[in-house]
């Protein structure tokens, strides 16, 4: 690109400046315009003109076809006591602590944490213009969770204090994206890098003539060797400099585990995600360096570079159109498989070509969930998980039913129930069904312990109850935490897990991880693998190569590393394995899916499944093509890691 390329990029942000200050009259007093990352931002000083004139901003909007974000002067902002003498005199019944409100400076925002998040929107928003227009700062309102989260508190507190370094990194990315588009000649591409033919690493390139983007960037947790371990943009000689976003869908390790290290390696863009599924990642990642450090492994990235993904993470709602390139726009939609999930839907230059990617996604109603979504704009392409592609799931009922006749046995036996779960999703559910039996007099009264991070997990569940079932969103609206229960017991660093194994009262033990790839269930199904007495119950799938995997598929011996040394451990316990709490769609649910989703794809594209079920889910979607409402000859693949396929030629 030369020198007047460059000037005629730099044009249309002119151009856009030149619009917003011609749209808004001069008695909205506007200072500046920035490109902060997907967002204008127009600087004004007379802040009450916009808040009493809302239909303008949403016509400039509207007219210049971006997020459009106001902010106020530095001029005319209050001072920081002030504002917070103020902020205090007109919310006080609704903030706990004056460190409930804390300043950003940088971005001119004052973040208000409150247990009642509602109150500063009801009546129009009153209270949260009120508080705007005197004292200049924008207010962000944060719940508060019932119970308490310091990933939450220390996430925020981290963010504040490097505004200055994110804003300087979101005017760098305003400035890729708010660009025109420079080579008219376009393609689409799409090449599989992890999570084709096999279950883990999940990621996928997209390439257009003017950009290359990251759908997820995961691990495969069945293995520790790099070309299995991590997804292949080694093969393809792409650095991470070149590429400019990178989308999450959600946060289990498989999808997002390795997005720290595309920053050790040289990556400064962007990470667009949902903001439950960035709280999830930053403590799912920090909860991986830990397990790494503990078994004497090298971690494949360090704290820093999850702290600079957190701070390169732009969080998006569901159903925000973002612009994140010059010909790429992309909007996120509920996947229904843990909290935050998304199903990703690319937009690629005004309609050239539209990509749907559900990532993990669930079309069903669970204890925790809604459903996912099905309706989309436009589908052209449709890339689409088979984990239980080729099979059904028992109902979530009759799950729920044979779990709880699992722990009744045991516990009559006078046993012990090992549940090693996902700390995401899979254990909140279990909870709510243990609490449940146990209220209704079908369990008896009995300690639940839980182990590792699900309590951290939970509390950032209660934090966004708008992303709940119907159900629960009451709840916790209502001020009630519906996922504790007096007989359960958080297990701390006090306690030895020895000592609750050998107790001679039977008992349910909840404990990361779920595949016995690490984590505290690893150790306790150690101590209690060879007491006939005891069970162990599998609630979620186990990857080929885990440890779950050997012991769910009958292995009556196996080896752990304990310490420095091998062991090896005998299994005489009762082993099950309850497939109807999976996060994922099985075959029925995905063809209800195809049948329901608008519009119908051309091409659909099969991953994040084992061999036999993708093939199987070919199979079954091509025979059933018309009676699913498909496109007569549409496409359906099966590539693997490595394949490309060119979408627009």
């Amino acid at each position: 690109m030369n020198a007047k390329d460059f000037r005629f990029v730099d044009d249309i942000r002119e151009n856009i400046r030149v619009e917003i200050f011609s749209k808004l009259p001069p008695e909205a007093q506007v200072t500046k315009v920035e490109f902060e990352g997907p967002e204008v931002v127009v600087y004004v000083r007379n802040v009450s003109f916009i808040v009493e004139n809302e239909e303008a901003l949403r016509s400039l909007a509207k007219a210049i076809k971006k997020r459009v974000v106001v902010r106020v002067d530095e001029s005319r902002r209050l001072r920081e006591s002030e504002a917070r003498k103020l902020i205090l005199s007109k919310a006080r019944q609704h903030i706990e602590s004056d460190s409930d409100v804390m300043f950003d400076d940088v971005l001119g925002e004052v973040v208000i944490k409150t247990p009642q998040p509602q109150a500063f929107t009801d009546n129009g928003g009153r209270l949260f213009k009120e508080i705007f227009v005197e004292t200049g700062w924008r207010p962000r309102i944060v719940r508060k969770p019932p119970l308490r989260s310091l990933i939450l508190e220390s996430e925020l507190n981290y963010v504040i204090r490097q505004s200055a370094e994110r804003l300087e990194f979101l005017r760098a990315v305003g400035e890729r994206i708010h660009r025109e588009v420079l080579f008219k000649d376009n393609y689409v591409r799409i090449t599989a890098l992890g999570g084709f033919m096999e279950v883990g690493r999940s990621a996928i390139l997209v390439e257009t003539a003017e950009s290359k983007i990251l759908l997820d960037f995961g691990l495969n947790p069945g293995t520790m060797l790099l070309k299995s371990f991590a997804p292949r943009i080694d093969a393809l000689d792409l650095k991470p400099e070149d590429i400019d976003a990178v989308v999450v869908t959600h946060a289990h390790l498989d999808h997002v585990g390795l997005v720290p290290y595309l920053f050790k390696y040289g990556y400064r863009g962007p990470v667009y995600m949902t903001q439950a599924t960035r709280d999830l990642m930053v403590l799912l990642e920090k909860d991986l360096l830990e397990l790494s450090r503990r078994e004497g492994r090298s971690p494949p990235f360090e704290s820093r570079h999850v702290q600079d993904a957190l701070l390169h993470t732009i969080a998006l709602r569901y159903g925000e159109v973002t612009d994140i390139a010059p010909d790429v726009r992309l909007t996120l939609y509920n996947a229904g498989h843990i909290l935050g999930s998304a199903i990703a839907h690319l937009h690629i230059d005004n309609g050239l070509h539209n990509i749907v990617y559900t990532g993990d996604f669930k079309y069903d109603k669970t204890r925790l969930l809604d459903r996912a979504s099905s309706r989309f704009p436009r589908v052209d392409t449709l890339i689409i998980e088979g984990t239980y592609g080729s099979t059904d799931q028992p109902s979530r009922e009759e799950s729920a039913e044979r779990l709880i006749e699992i722990i009744g046995k045991t516990v009559e036996r006078g046993g012990k129930v090992l549940i090693p779960s996902l700390a995401v999703g899979r254990s909140q559910e279990v909870l709510l069904i243990i609490a449940d039996a146990m209220r209704t007099g079908r369990l008896p009264e009995l300690t639940v312990y839980i182990d590792g991070m699900i309590n951290e997990v939970t509390a950032i569940h209660t934090a966004y109850p708008e992303l709940l079932s119907r159900e629960l969103r009451d709840r916790i609206y209502n001020s009630e935490n519906p996922f504790m229960h007096p007989s359960f017991e958080i297990v701390g660093g006090g306690v030895a897990r020895s000592e609750i194994v050998e107790a001679r009262e039977p008992c349910v033990i909840l404990a990361t991880s779920g595949m016995l790839n690490g984590g505290p269930a690893v150790e306790y199904f150690r101590l209690m693998a060879e007491n006939p007495n005891n069970s162990l119950v599998f609630v979620n799938y186990q990857v080929e190569g885990t440890l779950g995997r050997k012991v769910r598929d009958g292995a009556k011996e196996v080896h752990i590393l304990v310490g420095d040394r091998i062991e090896l451990v005998k299994v005489a316990m009762e082993v099950h394995s309850i497939e109807g709490f999976s996060g994922h769609s099985d075959r029925t649910q995905i063809l209800k899916f195809l049948r329901d989703i608008e519009t119908k794809p051309k091409k659909i594209i099969l991953n994040h499944g084992e061999p036999t079920a993708l093939e199987g889910l070919r199979t079954t979607i091509s025979r059933k093509a018309k009676e699913l409402g498909l496109p007569q000859g549409v496409r359906v693949a099966v590539p693997k890691v490595l394949d490309s396929l060119a979408l627009v030629i």
